[in-house]
């Protein structure tokens, strides 16, 4: 029986690290007098496809990067304005769906751009992104992002007695089987993950379903109610390296033992996973391991996830749309880029025709020359299209700190539930919340 997409969010935002992300604000230093086309991010990843289109286009473009934690506040007034607005401008999953539903990008189902023919060529879940709510194509994306565990191979041969992907993606298939491998890894002295907050991506386990439904209301499945205990549970069994995400003991761990209080006692431990989505691999895992490159693999969870990624598309008053959509359509559709774009990233691209002429080519020395290309494409497969919603960033991190509460001792399940309705009301009083 194949699972669907857990797409939990908590802490996405707090993450604040996207694939190829900078947070330095920049400019291509062109002046306004010769300038073909304006291009906003959040990321400086796109630096080098521009470099490739003017250069094929005979062409200057001037690319604006807006660090995450402003880019909203920032870009929503010129693109009310117009006053110095981009012609193209990407947007980030955490608030695509405001932005897709706002109007700010063009309707790419209508012609000349006809991109709602285009639906078959990418990867579902990353097409239907792009919509809005009337189903039309307002943005696209050239990556798929969907997760896996990766884990260290040298501590599964020892423990689980196999390092093989397809082998111990089937000990870690449920949450219960989870479980039991942390505890074989316990006696063994090492930590299942860093921290409990590894599982929340798989908080929605066989059942993907929206925060907020067509009716305007809010519920918590039985579902993500039951990850509290899952992640209660790892705290309480001492399951974890204590290491909160993004800390300096997280990153640590990945390449050496760390220390962990447990019992009152303090122990070195090494942690045998990492919870991670495709740029987790580049992005992350590799610019932060030097001792056990070749040590690691990956494989599937309890059920299949995505996180982060970038869209983008033509901004609905620009005056230069058939440039704009020129470039759109080079980062998204050109055989020829994205099949050098892959090679040199790394990154899982969405667009079928490209990706099923080179996912059976890859191997990635760091993971022992596993295909992680083609295991991810199959992830992505599994992904439920249409349950991302423009409350999940609030009420990702709403939930997340009411599972915290539970977790370590300062709330009962009941009022940290009670309270996460609370807030959730607060900050959204159109919402339909439970009374409880």
């Amino acid at each position: 029986m194949k699972k669907k997409l857990s797409i939990f969010m908590v802490f996405v935002l707090l993450a604040g690290v996207i694939a190829g992300c900078s947070s330095d604000s920049q400019k291509s230093g062109k002046s306004k007098d010769d300038v073909d086309l304006r291009i906003w991010s959040f990321t400086d990843e796109l630096k080098k496809p521009i470099k490739t289109f003017e250069e094929k286009n005979g062409v200057k473009v001037e690319l604006t990067i807006v660090p995450i934690a402003d880019y909203p506040t920032k870009l929503k007034p010129v693109l009310e304005s117009g006053v110095g607005a981009p012609d193209v401008f990407t947007g980030e999953i955490a608030f695509l769906k405001q932005w897709i539903n706002a109007g700010y990008w063009e309707n790419l189902s209508e012609k000349p751009y006809n991109a709602n023919e285009l639906s078959d060529k990418f990867v579902p879940y990353v097409f239907d992104l792009g919509k809005d709510k009337d189903g039309d194509v307002r943005a696209l994306s050239w990556q798929t992002t969907p997760g896996g565990i990766y884990y260290k191979r040298s501590l599964a041969k020892e423990v689980l007695g196999t390092d093989d992907p397809a082998q111990v993606g089937e000990m870690m298939s449920s949450m219960d089987k989870v479980f039991e491998v942390a505890e074989k890894m316990k006696e063994k002295g090492y930590s299942m993950f860093p921290d409990e907050g590894s599982i929340r991506w798989f908080a929605q386990g066989d059942n993907p379903q929206p925060w907020v439904n067509e009716n305007n209301e809010l519920k918590l499945t039985d579902e993500k109610i039951q990850y509290m205990d899952y992640s209660k549970q790892l705290r309480d069994n001492n399951y974890t390296a204590l290491a909160p995400e993004w800390s300096p003991s997280w990153f640590e761990g990945m390449d050496k033992p760390i220390k962990v209080k447990a019992d009152g006692k303090e122990k070195e431990t090494k942690v045998f996973s990492y919870v991670l989505p495709t740029w987790g691999l580049h992005s992350v895992l590799k610019t932060n391991v030097k001792n056990s490159v070749g040590d690691w693999a990956v494989t599937s969870g309890p059920s299949p996830y995505f996180w982060g990624g970038t869209w983008l598309g033509v901004y609905n008053k620009s005056e230069n749309k058939e440039l704009a959509y020129k470039f759109v359509k080079m980062m998204t559709q050109d055989d020829e880029f994205l099949t050098s774009w892959s090679k040199e990233t790394g990154d899982v691209l969405s667009y079928l025709p490209v990706t099923n002429a080179i996912k059976d080519n890859f191997s990635d020395k760091f993971l022992g020359g596993q295909n992680n290309y083609e295991f991810f494409l199959e992830q992505s497969k599994e992904i439920t299209p249409g349950i991302v919603t423009k409350y999940d960033q609030q009420l990702d991190t709403l939930y997340g700190n009411a599972v915290q509460q539970y977790v370590t001792g300062k709330k009962s399940k009941e009022a940290a539930i009670k309270e996460f309705y609370q807030k959730a009301q607060n900050a959204y009083p159109d919402l339909k919340v439970p009374k409880k």
